[in-house]
Formats: C-alpha cells, structure tokens, sequence
C-alpha cells in the first residue's frame, strides 16, 4: 500500500470581474427550478443589474428553450467562448453546443471539465450576478462548483407538497455539507386562482416551504403561483419577468429578484470583511 496523501483539488478561484455567484437548486426534478432562474435573471437585468445565467443541467438542458437563443456560441482567440444574449441576460448551456434530443451520457470527470469551461472559459465580463441553474437533485455538479469557484449563496426551490420538501431539505444538507450559505427559499407552483371564479385553490398544500425555511432559521423569498402564462412564457421563449415589475404576474418575480439580490450582495460583503480582517 503506497504511503502519501490523494492530490488536492485546486483551491477554488473567483471569477474576475464577477461579483456575486449564485447557484439555484432542488432537491427533486419538476419543481420549476429552471423556470426560476430564467425569470430571476430576466427581473435582475430589468432591475439595471448585469447579469450571467450558466445552464449547468448537462442532461436536460431547458434553458435554451426558455429564453428563446439556441445559436452556437462563437469560440474567440485562446479558446474563449462568447456568450449568447438573450433578454439582456448573457447564457450559455450545453444546448447549445449539442443541441439534440439524444441525451448526453458523462462521467464524472467530463461534467467536471464542463462545468469548468462554463466558468472559467466563457467570456463573462463584468457581471453583478452570475447564476447557475443547477440540475434537479444533488450531486457531482455541485461539487465540481464548489470546487472551481466561490460561491456566493444558493437558492432553494420546492413545491409545498411533502415529497418535495423531503428533497428540498437533503439539497440544504448538501450545500450545508460543501460550507454553501443558503440565501433563501422559493415555493413555487405555490397555489392556483381559478380563472373563472377566481378562488384560490389549493393543490400542494400552500405554506410548506415557508415552514421549513422557519424550521432551519433561512429567509423565505416567497412564493409562485401556478399559473399556465409563466409556462407559456417559458414554452414560447418570452420568459413572463419580460413584463415588468408592474405586471402582476411578473411582479412575484421581482420581489424574489429584489430579495435575493440583497442578501447575495450582504454575504458578499461578509466575506470580503473576512478577507480583510485575516
């Protein structure tokens, strides 16, 4: 048996340029996470924010699709990649580098590298916010995240129903595992208001995410209803955030955009304070 220590992964090193990082995550599939980053970046570069959004769900890439940009990005000189913009948001997503309906089949150590690029190899520039759509569940993308940079804080989406909460608390023992600070909690697909007699109706057993934020002493950012205009926002391209803060169903939205920002530019400044104290 040879003696020695197994290598060190590098130390994580931020991103020049890129003030805040910030990974949205679920325990589970299907409770619209991804619709929630792409209307969180939507409303925060409405807000005047400059804003990044890394698809990082490598097997089920939808942010394309919901933002409406699918063209291959250019590669620049030394192997740089160029964003696409989409509604004033800078993305890129490995749909758009293998835009087929065949899923991808990767071990561990190509998530990795890509994960990698997606960071380190993409022309950011200046950005206020850089979010990272984590794929459903938790795993070795988030790992390799947390290894490649520092994030700033993770956002956690569920349903209210119980299965989804089971799983929103093992991604906050994950995060809580790799020293991730969780900014806050998002119900989505909170409730519905029936359109004709506009009672609200109750499918998930609304609250449960507000509950759990209490039960482990998080902020709770609100929640989104259910309401077929934001899948169609997503379905169509036209994320349903374009329509201002003003309109009401934009504006739950932008109360989360607002809260988030707030408290990823408060942990940032934590940080920094650390730095300087050392």
């Amino acid at each position: 048996m040879a003696h020695g220590h197994a290598p060190q992964p590098p130390a994580p090193t931020s991103l020049p340029g890129v003030a805040n990082i910030v990974a949205v995550g679920s325990g589970k599939g299907g409770v619209g996470k991804t619709t929630l980053s792409v209307n969180l970046a939507v409303a925060l570069a409405k807000l005047g924010f400059r804003v990044g959004l890394i698809d990082a769900d490598i097997y089920g890439p939808n942010v394309p699709l919901m933002l409406g940009t699918s063209k291959q990005p250019r590669i620049l000189e030394g192997n740089q990649i160029e964003p696409n913009v989409a509604h004033g948001v800078k993305v890129i997503s490995m749909g758009f580098i293998s835009p087929s309906d065949k899923p991808m089949v990767m071990r561990g150590p190509m998530l990795h590298q890509i994960i990698r690029q997606f960071l380190q190899q993409v022309q950011w520039g200046e950005l206020d916010f850089l979010l990272i759509d984590l794929p459903p569940g938790t795993g070795d993308v988030v790992i390799s995240l947390v290894q490649t940079v520092p994030l700033t804080g993770a956002v956690v989406v569920s349903t209210p129903s119980d299965v989804a909460l089971q799983d929103a608390r093992k991604a906050l023992e994950m995060f809580h595992q790799v020293n991730v600070e969780i900014l806050g909690l998002v119900e989505n697909m909170s409730h519905f208001t029936c359109p004709h007699c506009h009672q609200e109706i109750d499918i998930f057993s609304k609250g449960g995410t507000e509950r759990t934020a209490k039960q482990f002493g998080l902020n709770f950012f609100g929640s989104i209803e259910l309401d077929p205009e934001i899948r169609q926002g997503g379905d169509t391209g036209l994320p349903i955030a374009l329509a201002g803060p003003d309109s009401p169903k934009a504006a739950q939205f932008y109360a989360i955009a607002r809260q988030v920002a707030e408290k990823a530019q408060a942990q940032s400044a934590k940080v920094e304070d650390i730095f300087e104290i050392s």
